[in-house]
């Protein structure tokens, strides 16, 4: 059996699986040999990193044209009856069960520096509530909006993908919380696929003796475990037709935002986008855009510097719509990406350091990037879209992501909790509200700062009492709040 194996894998390119074949048990040799199609694999590893290793900023030169203005709508729209009337049109879409929040939550936060899910993770607020707390309160405030616009019960059902490494903790975290007081089958987890680490020669990196170093095969591994859990199948059985696809990190995020779904579902859209715009030519986010005519995200690595500094008419960015991983996807759409067009996605390269055993056993923690991790990405389907459009929001209001630790400059703890404060302290001088010391004395109000800034006063807002900021005069016109305040659902109800 043993020959029979190696010879198999030498065929594949890769026989130093077997170096410690002695050395492992029955289920440790099983494992080993689990990944299929290794050789192909291997080889599409190899070419996606000789790609990814030319240079491309060139290349997009007369290929590349901004949004049709046609196509996006947005916040500051200016035109505040618009607004409503898409709000009014998404809660109404909820009301009648046919909108889902898919939550993205595979990675494993190592940025971040932490050994459990990002979800999992508290930012530092008054109530100390987590990401994943923070989300499912918002799914049940906006359930409860439309019920009491239409007057009839309704549910957000939360699909949550997961990986190999965050599947159990999410779950226990879920259970050992009650699901935040959801319906509990109503929350459906499942898992993407993991891919084996290669090297750049091409060769399946061992994490360990018996084990081959696994990744989770990007966000756009959605679209595969839609197929192998039977989500759209499920979606279909609870009458869902529009699905609002997000990614954990971002602590600003609106689950089913009624403005977005009516938005879309008003255009007539099978996928649409969220974008903010580009701080300045030069950000590192990826930008929404046209090539060829087909819209994608580009990476801002690709495109040239005299094109990233184009200006429109107005004087900001004619390349502005930076991608914040937030998107709209009719069912419809998603039954056609994974019958027709999934299998023509192109995997990217992610080049990692990837943790390994040597030659002798001993586990090894590199100190510069050694292998590829190929990943897919939820946007790559914008391409097969009939329909497609965008739709602009304000970054202090809808976008702040947690990714690194505290010892970074940007998108970590401090800044994410920053971003919630802010945004809660701008409610409720809006509703009214003024903000005094603790012997009384009147804080200094500040309508506007910059996000490196503190705001003058903490507050908190439970996201059971105000989903978009509403509903709050009642709780604050003409109160004085002490700082630090927490305005959650118990008070509410008071």
């Amino acid at each position: 059996m043993e020959e029979e194996l190696r010879g198999r894998l030498e065929r594949a390119g890769q026989p130093h699986l077997l170096r410690f074949w002695a050395e492992l048990g029955p289920a440790q040799r099983e494992a080993l040999l689990e990944p299929e199609e290794l050789a192909e694999h291997c080889r599409r590893a190899a070419q996606a990193c000789a790609r990814h290793q030319r240079p491309s900023p060139g290349k997009l030169e007369g290929r590349i044209q901004p949004l049709p203005p046609e196509l996006v709508g947005g916040v500051g729209s200016g035109d505040p009856a618009a607004l409503q009337r898409w709000e009014e049109e998404g809660l109404r879409q909820i009301s009648q069960g046919k909108v889902a929040a898919l939550l993205l939550a595979g990675g494993q936060g190592t940025r971040l520096g932490v050994a459990y899910p990002k979800g999992m993770f508290d930012v530092g607020l008054p109530s100390h509530k987590t990401l994943y707390q923070i989300q499912a309160e918002r799914i049940r405030r906006v359930e409860q909006l439309a019920s009491q616009k239409f007057g009839s019960p309704c549910l957000v059902p939360w699909y949550i993908m997961t990986s190999e490494f965050t599947l159990g903790p999410t779950e226990k975290f879920f259970r050992d919380h009650n699901y935040f007081h959801l319906d509990k089958s109503n929350v459906i987890m499942f898992e993407q696929r993991m891919l084996p680490a290669v090297t750049f020669d091409g060769k399946v990196i061992l994490e360990e003796k018996g084990k081959i170093a696994m990744a989770p095969d990007g966000n756009g591994g959605l679209y595969r475990a839609l197929v192998d859990h039977k989500i759209l199948e499920d979606m279909q059985r609870r009458g869902v037709q529009f699905v609002h696809v997000y990614c954990v990190d971002n602590i600003l995020v609106k689950m089913a935002d009624p403005v977005f779904i009516g938005f879309c579902v008003s255009k007539g859209a099978d996928c649409g986008a969220k974008v903010v715009e580009k701080a300045y030519p030069a950000e590192p986010v990826g930008l929404v855009c046209r090539v060829d005519g087909a819209f994608q995200v580009v990476e801002y690595s690709e495109i040239p510097a005299e094109t990233a500094e184009k200006r429109s008419p107005d004087g900001r960015l004619a390349y502005r719509a930076g991608n914040i991983c937030n998107h709209f996807f009719s069912l419809d759409f998603l039954w056609e990406v994974v019958e027709q067009f999934e299998s023509q996605l192109t995997p990217h390269v992610a080049i990692k350091k990837v943790p390994y055993v040597d030659e002798e056993g001993r586990r090894v923690e590199p100190l510069e990037p050694n292998g590829i991790k190929l990943e897919k990405f939820v946007f790559d389907v914008f391409p097969f879209a009939k329909n497609f459009v965008a739709f602009e929001v304000l970054r202090e209001e809808e976008f702040s992501p947690l990714k690194n630790a505290d010892t970074a400059t940007r998108d970590t703890p401090t800044t994410a909790r920053r971003s919630i404060l802010s945004q809660h302290y701008r409610w409720a001088l809006k509703a009214g509200g003024r903000f005094v010391t603790g012997d009384g004395q009147p804080i200094p109000q500040k309508e506007s700062f910059s996000q490196d800034e503190e705001p003058p006063a903490v507050c908190e807002i439970s996201p059971l009492v105000s989903y978009f900021g509403e509903g709050l005069e009642k709780y604050m016109r003409g109160q004085n709040l002490p700082s630090p305040f927490l305005l959650d659902e118990s008070k509410a109800e008071l």
